[in-house]
């Protein structure tokens, strides 16, 4: 994608807060003292990410990607060509950001009915993303792909994800028994050196592998090969959304937050954190959007959700993230958001141009509840709901805010994810947390290994044997 600077302005996404203000929410909102009150701490959490800047040590390598992939890049695209050539499927075996970055990434930019598309309308192979272990969608993943022409991509930096490695046992043996060489099938995404799928490249006689380097964690990984191979093989423009990624970045170099997007974002919902809003909702008004909410739930949760700050002290911080649809979930969740608790902040995904206008015809004329649409479009309609939606939520002293896409693109992908995670680093930052860290998911990973009697686990084992729940206690 091929971007003049005036076509650049044209696809800036931007975000009006103007309904989180006490301008429009009387005392529910936040006056200018009130936000200008964590302008320093933000100018302290800016500093420091922007200090420590691609330090793996820190897992702040992924604020390079837009910039530091040159190379890899250009590989990626020769081998996403050839696999379009040579597969009928590509699947993703991965968990977690190994899963809903792909995931988000096809749902957004691909046709909402991919898969359903006679091959002659597709960019790419079918595509599919295997992120849970259920061994019914496992044996009917099988059941409608041949695993000779497809491509699997194993995803893992240890090459010790129980759920990735289980699958790809599953699969491997399915290749042995149709005499396909394992190597000629798959493709690794792993640590450069290290880790089991390392080991295993070796024993197969090498497999072709992408590297996930050490400063990019897996929530933070959808602009690393983790998610840019998958991206490619659907035809979807990498360069267009690292350049979109790039653009936001260089409009968040200023520590004011009022200029800078993802800054403002993180002083918005750590005020309202603060206040006791301890729900994040993000609620995109576009299908091809949805998923992103799936992805920033992850990034949100996982990155905040912590019992202890950088200092020790202990804290149980965190907001809980919530995905919504715009329209769909106006006829189920917004009238608990409207005359609920006032424990929420609402993030609503805008769209200002749809790729579709889908035009409603006139007719049934004597009907007013049916006439008024007539000579309207979907995209009106969805447009004037997501409008309506902010007014009903401001009416009712609701907190929310809005961040426009000018359309649905790779370039404003790239914007938008980039601020995502921006905004992640800073709220952490400002909590005093460390964001790229996630030692409660640990815990759950440790009593799996023991529960299964892998080795060194005996003390788990142990525990769980000794707190086992008291067989009284059941109905």
């Amino acid at each position: 994608m091929k971007l003049t600077e005036a076509r650049r302005k044209e696809l800036k996404i931007w975000v009006d807060y103007t309904n989180m203000t006490d301008k429009y929410l009387g005392a529910k909102g936040y006056s200018e003292k009130a936000l200008n009150a964590n302008a320093r701490l933000a100018k302290v959490a800016h500093t420091q990410i922007h200090a420590n800047r691609g330090k793996d040590e820190l897992f702040l390598g992924w604020t390079e990607l837009p910039y530091n992939q040159t190379e890899v890049v250009e590989d990626i695209l020769v081998t996403a060509k050839f696999i379009r050539k040579r597969y009928d499927a590509f699947v993703v075996l991965g968990i977690g950001g190994s899963a809903l970055g792909p995931s988000m990434a096809f749902n957004a930019l691909c046709h909402l009915h991919y898969n359903d598309l006679p091959k002659s309308k597709r960019k790419g192979p079918k595509f599919y993303v295997e992120d849970n272990i259920d061994p019914v969608r496992m044996k009917e993943l099988l059941d409608v792909i041949d695993v000779s022409n497809t491509c699997f991509n194993v995803i893992s930096k240890s090459g010790a994800t129980s759920e990735t490695m289980s699958q790809f046992l599953i699969v491997s043996d399915a290749l042995k028994k149709a005499g396909v060489d394992v190597r000629e099938n798959v493709i690794f995404t792993t640590d450069a050196k290290r880790g089991n799928l390392v080991k295993i490249s070796k024993q197969l006689g090498g497999v072709k592998s992408y590297v996930l380097g050490d400063g990019v964690g897996g929530r933070f990984s959808e602009l690393s090969p983790v998610g840019l191979l998958p991206a490619a093989v659907l035809g979807i423009d990498i360069k267009a959304l690292l350049k979109g990624a790039a653009a936001m970045d260089k409009r968040c170099k200023s520590s004011d937050f009022r200029k800078n997007p993802a800054l403002l974002c993180a002083v918005l919902q750590y005020t309202a954190m603060q206040d006791g809003k301890n729900i994040s909702v993000m609620m995109p008004y576009s299908d091809n959007l949805r998923q992103v909410a799936d992805w920033y739930a992850q990034l949100w949760a996982e990155s905040l959700g912590k019992n202890v700050t950088v200092d020790g002290k202990p804290c149980n911080v965190g907001q809980t993230p919530v995905k919504s649809l715009g329209v769909t979930d106006q006829h189920s969740q917004i009238q608990l958001y409207t005359e609920g608790p006032f424990d929420k902040v609402i993030t609503l995904l805008a769209v200002d141009k749809y790729k579709e206008v889908s035009p409603i015809p006139r007719g049934h004329e004597d009907i007013a509840d049916i006439a008024f649409l007539g000579g309207h479009s979907l995209e009106q309609l969805i447009q004037a709901e997501e409008y309506a939606t902010a007014y009903a939520l401001t009416k009712a002293g609701r907190l929310n805010y809005t961040i426009h896409l000018p359309e649905v693109n790779e370039y404003t992908l790239g914007q938008l994810l980039f601020l995502l995670e921006l905004q992640t680093a800073y709220t952490g930052t400002m909590l005093r947390v460390d964001p790229f860290n996630q030692p409660g998911v640990e815990a759950g990973k440790k009593a799996t290994f023991a529960l299964l009697g892998k080795a060194g686990y005996d003390l788990q084992r142990h525990d769980l044997e000794a707190t086992a729940p008291d067989s009284d206690y059941f109905v």
